[in-house]
């Protein structure tokens, strides 16, 4: 919740007045006069102090409008820390002469100029080599492709040739402001106590690239619990992240008997679009498509772990919100014209988006 500033009616031509107003009527108070040309600056200086004082009191108090700088330092007094970013990691295959040595550190980059750097030395054995790299930074940035990387950086660029033959999942960004402050209010307002269901959700959500999770106790009997595991990007996380998660709460929880901890991620549910659109004059179905993907993206990452029914008239809205589509025909989501649900261990993701203008 934003803090509604207090201090608005103190603006430079209040404090100005109440300051000329406390003079003796016998001193000129115009404008030009030196009473009034000595009191303008300091009206305008106390106006500034209020405009900062306004903001030290929403600092006061955790809130949304707080800068991440502060937001960190106010979580950190409540015990929760910001979630670092994750360093994507994997393995690149070199080529080159035979028996080149490729030291530790060299680097390696894509055409967006993703930069990776060798963890270890290698010597090309029959003129090729695979060996594991690292983001140089940490973040989503680094989750390439396959392919992507492509180029030799330094004494080594022209002599080697690089490539990817597997793609990246590893990489984590940052955690956002809005999940931080997420999560110290559920550990304000949600007790965890002796490895309740809160105490598993906190624990999930400490893992870097956990955005949320759902904790079903006793699920297959005395003594188990089992975790699922959205990703940040509302998306179920990847392999690494949810062996990261397993690895935390097992450590955390409470000794049960026998291993029953089960962590998954949430699978995944394909919505498919298709349909039929009267477009106005001009408009270009290429950017179309991409409005309706951005429309039901933001849609279905609203419902994520919070609603199981996706509703076929909230994606028919979508795309009569955007601008450019007068009508629509013929639109079926997953093959059908009805509402869909799924269960709590699933997550509905954007799938494909097949549309024509008619």
């Amino acid at each position: 919740m934003a803090i509604t500033p207090q201090f608005t009616n103190e603006t430079e031509e209040a404090i100005l007045a109440r300051m000329l107003t406390a003079m003796r009527d016998d001193v000129g108070k115009r404008q030009g006069d030196i009473a009034y040309d000595l009191s303008d600056p300091v009206a305008q200086e106390l106006a500034q102090a209020y405009i900062a004082l306004d903001q030290t009191l929403g600092y006061a108090f955790l809130n949304e409008d707080m800068p991440s700088d502060l937001l960190t330092l106010a979580a950190s007094d409540f015990g929760v820390d910001r979630k670092p970013s994750v360093i994507a990691k994997g393995e690149v295959t070199l080529t080159g002469p035979q028996g080149q040595l490729v030291p530790k550190s060299t680097q390696v980059r894509t055409d967006d100029g993703i930069y990776f750097q060798t963890i270890n030395d290698v010597t090309l054995t029959s003129g090729t080599a695979k060996t594991s790299v690292e983001a140089v930074v940490g973040g989503t940035d680094g989750n390439v492709d396959i392919g992507e990387i492509n180029t030799v950086v330094g004494d080594l660029a022209g002599v080697l040739t690089v490539t990817n033959e597997l793609a990246y999942d590893t990489g984590v960004d940052e955690e956002s402001d809005e999940s931080l402050l997420q999560r110290v209010y559920d550990k304000v307002r949600k007790p965890a106590t002796s490895g309740n269901v809160y105490h598993y959700e906190q624990w999930a959500r400490e893992v870097s690239g956990v955005g949320a999770a759902r904790v079903y106790p006793i699920w297959n009997g005395p003594g188990t619990v089992k975790v699922v595991l959205l990703g940040d990007d509302k998306r179920a996380p990847s392999q690494p992240v949810i062996d990261a998660a397993y690895a935390h709460i097992n450590a955390e929880r409470p000794v049960g008997p026998g291993d029953g901890l089960t962590v998954n991620g949430a699978t995944e549910v394909p919505i498919n679009i298709n349909a039929s659109l009267t477009l106005a004059s001009g408009a270009i179905i290429d950017e179309v498509k991409a409005d309706i993907e951005k429309g039901v993206h933001a849609y279905l990452d609203s419902l994520a772990f919070k609603d199981n029914l996706i509703r076929y008239t909230r994606i028919a809205a979508v795309l009569l919100d955007i601008p450019r589509v007068i009508d629509y025909a013929n639109l079926t989501v997953n093959g059908g014209t009805s509402n869909i649900e799924i269960t709590d261990e699933q997550v509905a993701v954007l799938g494909t988006v097949s549309v024509n203008a008619v």
